[in-house]
């Protein structure tokens, strides 16, 4: 149905990438939401009403915040898609992600209420009403609800959204919970068991636990998330494509909402080589990236010696020590500078955060490795902490 509606409403639908053609998905489908969940709301609270079920009843005014929340989705799309101004000279992307909060919040408050109500039902415990149309009504809403999740998690990839993300999981967690509204129904009528307000307090769990995994995955951008592997690739693949560059290094991605990354790196190239050439290369390069990942960029290029055959063999040398002091260790900026007394190794060593080893022994363990092989190398090495993740 969503992309039926995206070929009506949305112009050049295909292309999820354009920041215009992502939020008006946003939009659909946060109207498509608001729509499924009223339908939803409205045949629950009328069977909840009449059976006298407490479960069903509460599983109608989550669908009810559902709908509210598609509304504050909606809303996060709209004014996250607004442009830079004065005072958000970044844009206001970032407030997708807001919006993405408050529907956790929204989701954990219906918890509570529902948890609430489930508990006075044990208290005083009583048979609900049966009548088929009540099957009818929850088999169709875990359905509904298995649409929505597929299309929420779907086009939420597809347009990295972190709101539609929540969405998705908040609508995985609704069909859990009307499933045991289903359960605790045909158990209370058939067995005259009272498990009503028991089902109640599991569907408050499954809610709740869906609103705290959904915040977990809006705070994490608004704090400052690790690039994914995939764009991380992406960026070597780009920058290590031309000749010119012997080596990269230093990525940094600063995420301020879709469609407003920025992202700077250091980009080795040959010292011998013409200044303005390689100016000129870098300026191409990160233009390239500009069109290609929607991304603005910065290069510092880093000048290197790369013909000189003993600074390649004390590099490659390094290189060895450095891999078996630790695997997951790489090096860049590598310079010899030559002394009467002694030779100086100058070089930054990438570390990983979770990396055990303190800095300072580190440096201790990599120079006692490399005066083995000569004691007159001093090495002067400064610890990069990595902005990027390994996996």
């Amino acid at each position: 149905m969503i992309e039926i509606l995206a070929k009506i409403f949305i112009k050049n639908y295909k292309d999820k990438k354009a920041i215009d053609v992502r939020n008006k998905y946003g939009i659909l489908c946060g109207a498509v939401g608001i729509f499924l969940n009223i339908v939803l709301f409205t045949g629950k609270f009328l069977i909840g009403s009449i059976s006298g079920s407490i479960a069903i009843t509460a599983d109608a005014f989550n669908n009810l915040s559902d709908a509210g929340s598609s509304v504050v989705t909606m809303v996060g799309f709209k004014l996250g898609s607004q442009k830079p101004d004065t005072e958000h000279p970044f844009g206001h992307g970032r407030l997708e992600y807001l919006s993405g909060l408050v529907v956790s919040v929204l989701i954990m408050l219906m918890a509570w209420e529902l948890f609430r109500n489930s508990i006075q039902n044990i208290l005083s415990p009583k048979i609900p009403e049966y009548s088929p149309i009540i099957v009818v009504v929850l088999i169709m809403s875990v359905l509904i609800k298995m649409y929505m999740a597929f299309y929420n998690t779907t086009i939420g990839r597809q347009i990295s959204s972190a709101a539609m993300g929540a969405t998705a999981k908040d609508a995985i967690s609704d069909m859990a919970a009307t499933t045991l509204v289903l359960v605790a129904t045909i158990v209370g009528v058939f067995f005259s068991i009272p498990i009503d307000g028991y089902a109640g307090v599991l569907v408050a769990a499954f809610i709740f636990y869906s609103g705290v995994d959904a915040m977990k995955s809006t705070l994490t951008p608004l704090l400052g998330q690790p690039p994914t592997t995939e764009f991380v690739n992406d960026v070597g693949n780009i920058v290590m494509a031309h000749k010119m560059v012997t080596g990269m290094h230093d990525l940094v991605v600063h995420d301020y909402g879709p469609g407003r990354v920025m992202i700077s790196l250091h980009a080795e190239v040959p010292g011998d080589m013409d200044i303005m050439k390689i100016h000129d290369e870098i300026d191409n390069i990160e233009e390239e990236l500009g069109e290609k990942l929607n991304c603005e960029a910065v290069i510092h290029m880093d000048p290197v010696i790369t013909d000189d055959e003993e600074i390649n063999s004390i590099k490659s040398m390094v290189d060895g020590v450095i891999k078996r002091v630790g695997e997951e260790l790489s090096f860049h900026d590598f310079r010899v500078v030559k002394g009467d007394s002694h030779t100086n190794l100058i070089f930054d060593v990438v570390v990983p955060f979770d990396y055990k080893l303190e800095d300072e022994l580190l440096k201790r363990a990599i120079n006692e490795a490399i005066q083995v092989y000569d004691r007159r190398y001093m090495t002067v090495i400064h610890i990069d902490h990595a902005y990027t993740k390994e996996e």
